[in-house]
């Protein structure tokens, strides 16, 4: 039904940058997987790959936006969302693979818990192994507390000591959460528009997070469904390790800085920055006890970037 005549109730938007083959993949397995009335638009972030070229020719039906230069996956998605109209949109990244129906799954729980807003589903990795980053708790000063002092490392499934991750929960039964992921995210126009979308100031990273606290606020409260159930790679984008860090760092201190109460804030800027010093050292001790320069793209390349994600987005 996708491309149908029919008035669509779907917009799907894809915002790809140099992932061309998983791009085209996922965009065959929602063409194939999915019956509901709906147009699929492609963002392509100026990617050097031939993305946007592939996209154009191999799905024509396809609404392609290609960019002449990286804005961002927020921005991309609110441009794109701009030009929708649908009473749905569904946001999926290029590094997903659509499994058995999931977003007509996905859709028809959203029609039984309308008042939630904000919808996802369940990730797997290729393999089929649980990919847990479907959906995350807010950040707090506790969470914090157990990311620096290494709790969260040593104790993965206890939700006490892993409280963003939600400790060992599998996603296997229905749970509302604080925060859906942006790579399966399902969401009622009526609230992007009244929340203006993703904070543009976000570039990667932590954009979901923040519309899914402001849409808290609001009264929705976002919830998932493991009958939804899509592959998703993660990172595809993403060539470098310390690329990765500094912009999470980036998220996770505007996060902080907008969403803790103003006397808590220097606590979690402070306690981030000495976390990523100490990892930091730490990949220079192993340097020097092995005599290698090892771990070049490692901790110490974050350190040094540290002017990029120390204030956060917000100040950028």
């Amino acid at each position: 039904m996708i491309g149908a005549a029919n008035r669509t109730e779907l917009a799907i938007i894809v915002v790809s940058y140099n992932t061309r083959e998983m791009t085209l993949a996922c965009l065959r397995s929602i063409f194939d997987q999915t019956e509901t009335r709906a147009r699929v638009i492609v963002v392509d972030n100026a990617s050097s790959d031939g993305s946007a070229e592939a996209v154009s020719h191999a799905f024509p039906q396809a609404e392609l936006i290609a960019l002449n230069e990286n804005i961002g996956f927020a921005r991309a998605n609110n441009l794109a969302a701009e030009g929708a109209r649908e009473d749905l949109l569904l946001l999926i990244n290029p590094d997903t693979v659509v499994l058995d129906g999931a977003i007509d799954k996905l859709v028809a729980f959203a029609r039984t818990r309308e008042a939630a807003g904000i919808w996802g589903g369940r990730t797997v990795f290729a393999d089929g192994r649980l990919n847990p980053a479907s959906c995350w708790s807010r950040v707090t000063p506790w969470s914090v507390s157990c990311r620096v002092l290494g709790l969260t490392r040593m104790m993965p499934c206890v939700t006490l000591f892993n409280p963003e991750g939600l400790g060992g929960w599998r996603r296997d039964t229905v749970r509302s959460v604080d925060i859906v992921s942006g790579c399966f995210f399902l969401i009622r126009r009526e609230v992007w528009s009244r929340l203006d979308g993703f904070d543009a100031s976000y570039f990667m990273y932590g954009e979901e997070a923040d519309l899914c606290l402001r849409a808290r606020a609001i009264g929705c409260r976002p919830v998932v469904t493991p009958e939804a159930t899509i592959v998703h790679h993660g990172g595809a984008s993403e060539r470098y390790r310390s690329e990765k860090a500094v912009r999470l760092l980036a998220a996770k201190i505007t996060l902080i800085r907008r969403h803790w109460p103003v006397w808590t804030r220097w606590y979690g800027v402070g306690a981030y920055a000495t976390w990523a010093w100490a990892r930091a050292m730490a990949d220079s001790l192993r340097s020097t006890i092995s005599r290698s320069e090892t771990n070049r793209d490692g901790w110490r390349s974050v350190w040094s970037r540290r002017h990029e994600w120390r204030a956060g987005y917000a100040a950028r």
